[in-house]
């Protein structure tokens, strides 16, 4: 069936899955924004897609058909143990879905009062981290991460600067030693990319924080983990490490990306350089922007629907799996006709998810990129790109897009 189909509602196939585009291989890689905009032509608001191991699913992309699913937990759980795919046999346990879609002892995976109990570990201590040294930290690696190439008056701001920032001041969070940091950055970025190697990473990362909690438990300290291992919550062990995982993950990954992303606006528009070097214009201003246009999680996994229902003219099915399409509703011309009408002050967007389970980190990633750019301009003179904007590419995983690299030169 297509959109023409008269006995297909909304444009949208009667079958799950049928019709359905792949959110993976080349061309999503390559261009998934053309085929956000291709979907939304052909479907509406929400369009049948297959994730890797041709796994169906719906990718929303209406804003308010988002606003829906995230606001609505009861219609819309993030608890997996209710994919149908997955009970049924069709999803194996193998699979590079189960790192980002899959049941763990979390906040993000359950709803109602265990997902409250569990958040608010999380975000207690959050917000003790926040206000215990973040901004040394950033300062601190920052300038070691800026020392190993101010003298060579060349970069690349992505591989030499961002890749591996918000890591290594996460490890300084959590308790880790600094010498984990570039490994983990890397497994972090693998398990979001997908593919074959992104169960081999995640079990990487969960042996680290296993070992973490370990030490932790028996040497507390004033760090995260040992605040996660402290709260009135009383996580168990598996707990424990289910939520080291989801912030180190989520947190490194999400402002490693929308650190380059601001950056690279900063770089390919010298009105907004200029405007922040001289205090002129207000960082949190160009930052807001990013998320409007280039958020750091361009599709969000995932929910599932406890009944069968309608959204955005499409025969949800009860168990069916839904992916919120967070890049494409920002730019949604049922809400925002005119992208280049500015956004300033406007904190509506969907980079940070929504409703019970919108990131609790936000404050914190927002610090760090504010701080590392200002460390990065004041350091680095005259700092530009050696290359014209528009040859600067990316790569895209069903996830994410990525900038590839941000190669600039400066004064040495």
């Amino acid at each position: 069936m297509n959109a023409h189909d008269p006995e297909a509602p909304g444009g949208c196939p009667v079958a799950h899955g049928a019709g359905a585009t792949r959110l993976y291989g080349p061309e999503s890689e390559s261009d998934p924004h053309a085929i956000y905009a291709r979907l939304r032509v052909e479907h509406g608001p929400v369009a049948p897609v297959l994730l890797e191991g041709d796994i169906p699913a719906w990718l929303v992309l209406g804003y308010r058909e988002n606003r829906r699913v995230l606001d609505n937990p009861l219609q819309f759980s993030r608890d997996a143990r209710i994919w149908r795919d997955f009970t049924e046999g069709r999803v194996a346990e193998t699979s590079p879905l189960i790192p980002m879609l899959g049941w763990r002892p979390d906040c993000v995976s359950q709803d109602g009062e265990p997902h409250r109990r569990l958040r608010g570990a999380v975000t207690d201590n959050l917000q003790a981290v926040a206000a215990r040294g973040v901004r040394r930290h950033v300062t601190h690696f920052a300038n070691k991460q800026i020392d190993a190439f101010a003298d060579a008056g060349r970069a690349d701001l992505v591989a030499d600067f961002a890749e591996h920032l918000p890591m290594l001041v996460l490890t300084r969070v959590f308790g880790l030693a600094e010498s984990e940091g570039r490994a983990l950055a890397e497994s972090s970025n693998l398990v979001l990319k997908g593919g074959a190697d992104a169960l081999a990473h995640n079990e990487k990362i969960m042996a680290v924080l296993g070992e973490l909690a370990a030490r932790k438990r028996a040497e507390p300290g004033s760090d995260f983990a040992s605040g996660l291992i402290e709260h009135a919550a009383a996580l168990d062990e598996d707990e424990l490490v289910s939520h080291l995982r989801l912030v180190l993950i989520t947190a490194h990954a999400t402002t490693s990306n929308l650190l380059v992303r601001t950056l690279q606006l900063i770089l390919t528009d010298p009105d907004r350089r200029s405007g922040l070097i001289s205090g002129q214009l207000n960082m949190a201003s160009v930052v807001e922007e990013v998320l409007w246009n280039a958020p750091p999680l361009a599709v969000l996994p995932g929910r599932f629907a406890t009944s069968d229902l309608e959204l955005g003219g499409c025969p949800v099915k009860e168990g069916d799996l839904l992916v919120l399409g967070l890049a494409a509703g920002n730019v949604d011309p049922q809400i925002r006709p005119d992208t280049g009408v500015s956004v300033a002050g406007n904190h509506s967007h969907l980079a940070f998810s929504g409703g019970p389970h919108e990131c609790p980190g936000q404050s914190l990633g927002q610090a760090i990129i504010e701080i590392a750019v200002d460390v990065l301009l004041h350091r680095l003179p005259g700092l530009r790109l050696t290359v014209a904007p528009e040859d600067l590419t990316s790569s895209a995983s069903t996830w994410e897009s990525r900038l590839d690299s941000l190669p600039v030169e400066f004064a040495a």
